[in-house]
């Protein structure tokens, strides 16, 4: 060994100093040393292993002389010694540390002063507001300084300089705390992105080539789509309202008489069972507390379960209207003053209603209050994609934020489910609406009409299931996307009476977003009518381009960044959005058209899948937009060899964009995947105290690492024996009280113990759920907050891509194996005659 280190000592000498007389020395003495000496002479053998690493002396090969040349010409002229390359970078490090350490001070008063700055801003504004005179001056000037920002003309150069201006600004507010900063990015991303569409629309369509006019148009249309939605999402969401809890009187003769409202259809007793017991378990005067079970299925053993529980059952005499009929006979059937809904896999908390009800004795114009929908078990993106958990999920954006923002307008919508109504209001508008099949919001939209308020409570009150497959979250959003466009179609909120300014932006923004299948789809595929067909979709330099595109994309980005970053991280919305394209174009194409179309369609809960499979059918859409990506890919490196030189530019956009949007499908066929799911029942990852009571009578304090609706995982100390099959007992602390469990253990893997639950009652399965999923803070600290970075977050979605582009290929391995074999010799044997790092092993298979 130490005579390899001193041959390595000499070759980084040799080649540190650039002495390519003495490298050709030493290395004539290693070749002769290799060809000529024995392998028993130790300094030569060395040498000539050091030298020629994938060179074999005992077995010598046709490829060998080449392998030895090119060694040689490597060694001498190319390679550079790893210690200069270290020396350059710790001397760059040492350079750096020192300049941060000469500009840390001026850069943290900076900081400081800006804080301070926009702090005194945000305490100023509401005096300065209050004037008229003010908010008008302001409006006119804003307005005229916008004006005049986004019509400037201006070359590529400048263009370039006031952009840089802009993105320098945005970047260095980014990370400053408070609503004024983020407002500022707002604007910045306004101002680039309506100067990046003013400049389509007026300089870059090629009205003289009809097939460049077309396309250009097509493409037009699909920004302007893209640019109202950003438009409208920062008004939607610039301020949210973030509202608290409202206090409930302390007289409980106050409080007033609500209806719990469980409608089912076809899922299973095992999945509403819960949903009852936790129902009946909410903290809420008794007398004032009824809950209903209305069973569209008409099933017996429901109906035994609901007598056994002591709950009231309902059926009505069809299914007409779907759900929006179930809900609408219970209400003509029963009598309280609030109805609260909970769809029946939802779970609700013994918190719910004082949290929720305050707000209704604060506010006598108030008609709804919803609540977050939140789940339990991962939907198919995080199951996929092995992201449960720790990631911001698709419906975490609505919930987190966008609600939130639409509370500041008064137009916060009703969800379906986790939310209360009061009945008056309820009634007054003819009950739950049945015209379309997003029956929720169109509810919500007709009470605001009439005036009433609506309010929205960020926080989780319930939790049930997530959709099981990608084909049953696909056919879910296609039904909301029907719903919406429906609502569009017949009663659009931008026209008629009663909604206000921000509830019609609102409103309009929420029924808009389901129309982005044919925009993204169009994103999709214009990159091919470049380097399929040359049209010119954009008809200017690609320098102009660049100017003027990439400012608008990196500013969007940038600001949705911070201001939706721990709900959705950056380019994750791409891949969402590009799974459901396809399957949302028609539904809510139809639905402009022909608005009385469609049926409410029950989205499935409580499946399993036996094993992992690839799902062709839903992944079909995005196969053959790879294929025609690919197609588009080589068209455009062919151009790139044959084509006009001034072409190239244009040509390298274009394959930039369509690898771009290969990254994405990538993530898509990665998500068709699906993963095995043969649990009954979801376990819940949780960390609290337990107590365990051995059959013996000793106890033990333990911790509760997961629970489901009839077990539970255990971690024991240190030295505590538990054998499997025996029984214990595992005690659970709800609200100050102490309930001890009766369980089989069914698996002990070291300190970790799987226990199975015998209720003796129904009366303590209650009381099970009481403790668990019932508890107040059974929701909270979901998932930890986490910071978005735009560059982390799309090397996540390439990852993806990459795994979801393997999964693919492994789909066909069984008629590839042959193919890919030789492909993998082939590579083998030219890989085994390039170059190597002297000293290095080499493996046997080259």
């Amino acid at each position: 060994m130490s005579v390899l280190k001193t041959l390595q000592a000499q070759w980084k000498t040799l080649r540190r100093n650039h002495s390519k007389t003495h490298s050709v020395g030493v290395l004539s003495a290693a070749l002769i040393g290799l060809l000529l000496l024995s392998k028993r002479t130790s300094m030569q053998g060395l040498q000539a292993r050091f030298w020629f690493p994938h060179v074999a002396r005992q077995r010598w090969s046709l490829l060998d002389p080449l392998r030895i040349v090119i060694q040689v010409v490597w060694l001498v002229f190319a390679n550079r010694a790893p210690r200069q390359k270290a020396d350059n970078q710790r001397f760059t490090a040492l350079k750096l540390s020192a300049y941060q350490a000469r500009n840390a001070r001026p850069v943290r008063l900076l900081q400081r002063l800006t804080s301070s700055s926009f702090s005194a801003l945000t305490a100023l504004a509401p005096k300065l507001l209050r004037s008229t005179l003010m908010r008008v001056a302001l409006t006119v000037v804003s307005a005229l300084f916008v004006a005049f920002t986004i019509s400037l003309p201006m070359d590529a150069s400048a263009q370039a300089l006031m952009l840089l201006a802009f993105w320098a600004v945005a970047l260095w507010v980014r990370d400053t705390s408070g609503r004024l900063p983020l407002l500022l990015m707002i604007v910045l991303s306004v101002l680039v992105s309506s100067r990046y569409l003013w400049w389509r629309v007026t300089q870059t369509i090629n009205w003289d080539v009809p097939l460049d006019a077309t396309f250009a148009i097509i493409l037009l249309s699909a920004e302007i789509y893209a640019w109202t939605i950003l438009i409208l999402g920062y008004i939607q969401t610039a301020w949210p309202l973030k509202r608290g809890v409202a206090k409930l009187p302390d007289d409980l003769t106050e409080w007033p008489s609500v209806d719990i409202f469980i409608p089912s259809y076809n899922e299973p007793l095992k999945v509403v069972r819960p949903t009852i017991l936790a129902a009946l378990a909410i903290d809420w005067p008794k007398d004032k507390l009824n809950v209903y079970v209305l069973d569209d299925g008409k099933r017996d053993e429901f109906r035994q379960f609901c007598d056994e529980a002591g709950v009231d059952y309902m059926v009505r005499p069809d299914n007409s209207h779907a759900k929006a009929g179930n809900l609408n006979h219970a209400l003509g059937k029963t009598g309280g003053d609030y109805i609260a809904i909970f769809d029946c896999d939802h779970i609700p908390t013994r918190s719910f209603l004082q949290m929720t009800m305050g707000w209704f004795l604060k506010d006598p114009k108030l008609a709804l209050v919803q609540t977050p929908h939140h789940f339990f078990s991962p939907d198919p993106f995080e199951r996929n994609l092995s992201i449960f958990r720790s990631k911001p999920n698709e419906n975490e954006l609505f919930y987190g934020l966008i609600q939130d923002g639409n509370d500041l307008w008064n137009s916060s919508f009703f969800c379906g489910s986790c939310a209360v109504l009061k009945r008056g209001p309820l009634e007054e508008i003819g009950g739950i609406a049945t015209e379309t099949v997003t029956e929720d919001a169109h509810t919500a939209l007709k009470l605001h009409r009439l005036g009433y308020n609506s309010a929205y409570l960020n926080i989780p009150q319930a939790a049930g299931l997530a959709t099981e497959s990608l084909s049953s979250h696909i056919g879910q959003r296609i039904r909301w996307a029907r719903g919406m466009a429906q609502i569009f179609r017949l009663d659009n909120p931008l026209f008629g009476k009663g909604l206000n300014l921000g509830q019609r932006l609102c409103y309009a923004n929420a029924m808009l977003y389901f129309f982005n299948g044919i925009p993204r789809m169009i994103f999709m595929l214009a990159p091919l009518a470049f380097l399929l067909f040359g049209a010119y979709i954009i008809f200017a330099p690609a320098v102009m381009i660049a100017a003027y595109a990439l400012p608008h994309i990196v500013h969007s980005y940038l600001t949705n960044s911070r201001h939706q970053g721990p709900y959705r991280h950056s380019f994750w919305a791409e891949m969402y959005e590009t799974v459901l394209a396809w399957y949302i174009l028609r539904p809510t194409t139809v639905a402009l058209f022909a608005p009385k179309q469609g049926k409410f369609n029950v989205t499935e809960k409580g499946g399993l899948n036996e094993s992992e499979f690839y799902d062709w059918k839903i992944s079909s859409p995005y196969l053959i937009l790879i294929s025609l990506s690919l197609l588009g890919a080589a068209f455009g490196i062919w151009r790139l060899m044959n084509g006009p030189s001034n072409e190239y530019l244009s040509i390298a956009l274009n394959l930039v964009w369509l690898t771009y949007n290969l990254i994405i499908l990538g993530g898509a066929i990665s998500v068709a995947e699906e993963a095995k799911q043969v649990r009954v029942s979801h376990r819940i990852s949780v960390n609290r105290p337990a107590t365990l009571i051995t059959d013996s009578g000793h106890s033990y304090q333990v911790t509760l690492d997961d629970f489901s609706d009839n077990g539970a995982g255990l971690s024991v100390p240190d030295g505590v024996t538990i054998k499997p099959g025996s029984q214990v007992q595992v005690a659970l602390i709800s609200a100050e009280t102490e309930n001890a469990f009766n369980a089989d253990v069914v698996s002990v893997r070291k300190n970790k113990v799987g226990v199975q639950f015998r209720f003796a009652s129904l009366a303590q399965e209650q009381s099970f759920i009481t403790a668990t999923f019932s508890r107040a803070d059974a929701w909270t600290d979901w998932r930890p907050e986490q910071k978005d970075s735009p560059v982390t977050s799309f090397g996540e979605v390439i990852t993806i891509s990459l795994e979801g582009y393997k999964r693919l290929v492994n789909q066909f391995t069984p008629i590839l194996n042959p193919v890919i074999s030789v492909i993998i010799r082939f590579w083998a044997k030219c890989k085994s005659v390039l170059p190597r790092t002297p000293g290095k092993k080499v493996s046997d298979n080259g």
